[in-house]
Formats: structure tokens, C-alpha cells, sequence
């Protein structure tokens, strides 16, 4: 008798456990990647700005109030959607953004801003993507909110949303501020 319930059972019981995972992936943010530079100093590097490609900015001159490092690029589709969320931020003087310009040709991002718009504090340019390594980029659009002593404090990888600004981003900088 038992040999007739054993495979409904066993169909039941893994039933049941794609049923737990599936819930559980539900209440994850799909887009939360872990990512060993949180509450770590971000790297040092130094790199050349967009505007001007002879002036150089190292990581420790970004220090001094937080910040969002916006990882985009004028070849990615995802950016030109959080585009105009970083703009907003930006200009609601919420924090100071700093674009990551990662693996683009200057000539392409130049056009990308003069048709979507510039938002940002200062622009490093990552063109061979040695430095995105250093911070575990993946790809275009990142953000990363880093406080003012220069420890990565949230990663967010994908576009952002404006639930992800509230639900994560704006508490963050209100724990920062003093």
C-alpha cells in the first residue's frame, strides 16, 4: 500500500519545496548583487575626466560629502531609462552625482549628453575598464552611494528605480548626515 502513495508523496514534497523557493526569490531584489566593497573604502584609482581629458581626478579627491557613482554608458539601453532619475536627483541637490563614464568612446558620450542631458558633479572616464574591475561593475548602469569618508556603503546594479531610491538611497544619506 505504501508503494501506491510513495511517488504522490514524493511529488507533493517537491512541490512544496519549489513552492518555498519560488516565495523566497519573490521577496529578494532581483538586482541586489552582494558585493565585497560594502562598508570598504573605495579603491583607489585616478582617472581622466570627460570634459577634460588632461585633468585627472583620484578617488581620495571625491571624499568630503557622499556621493553617487553612476556607472553608465552612451552604448547602454538601461541607462538612457535611469537617466532621467539620476537628473532628478541631481538637481533635487540630494546628493552629488558622479558619472562613471565605462568603456565608451569620449566622442559618443559627449553626444549622449548633449542629447539626454549632464547631471553630474564631475565625469571620470574608465575607457578600458581597468578601474570597474577594481569595483566589481558587471556592466552599465551601477550605482554605488558612497559616504563621505569614502566607504561604499550601497551597490545597486541595473537601472534605478524610484522605489529603489526611497526604499534604499535616501535612508542611507539620512543615516550619513549629522
Amino acid at each position: 500500500m505504501l508503494k501506491r502513495w510513495l511517488p504522490l508523496l514524493f511529488f507533493v514534497a517537491l512541490g512544496s519545496l519549489l513552492f518555498v523557493g519560488i516565495r523566497l526569490s519573490e521577496t529578494r531584489d532581483p538586482n541586489a548583487i552582494p558585493s565585497p566593497l560594502i562598508d570598504k573604502s573605495l579603491p583607489a584609482f585616478e582617472l581622466p575626466t570627460l570634459h577634460q581629458p588632461d585633468r585627472r581626478i583620484r578617488s581620495s579627491e571625491l571624499k568630503g560629502a557622499p556621493f553617487l557613482l553612476n556607472v553608465w554608458a552612451s552604448w547602454c539601453p538601461e541607462c538612457r531609462v535611469e537617466h532621467p532619475l539620476i537628473e532628478q536627483l541631481a538637481r533635487s541637490g540630494t546628493v552629488r552625482v558622479v558619472g562613471f563614464n565605462y568603456k565608451d568612446e569620449p566622442e559618443d558620450a559627449l553626444r549622449w549628453l548633449q542629447q539626454f542631458g549632464d547631471p553630474y558633479a564631475q565625469i571620470l572616464v574608465d575607457r578600458d575598464g581597468r578601474v570597474g574591475i577594481d569595483l566589481g561593475v558587471y556592466a552599465a548602469p551601477e550605482n554605488f552611494l558612497i559616504d563621505a569618508d569614502g566607504i561604499v556603503r550601497f551597490k545597486h546594479v541595473g537601472a534605478l528605480t524610484p522605489a529603489v531610491i526611497q526604499r534604499e538611497i535616501l535612508p542611507r544619506l539620512k543615516a550619513m548626515t549629522p
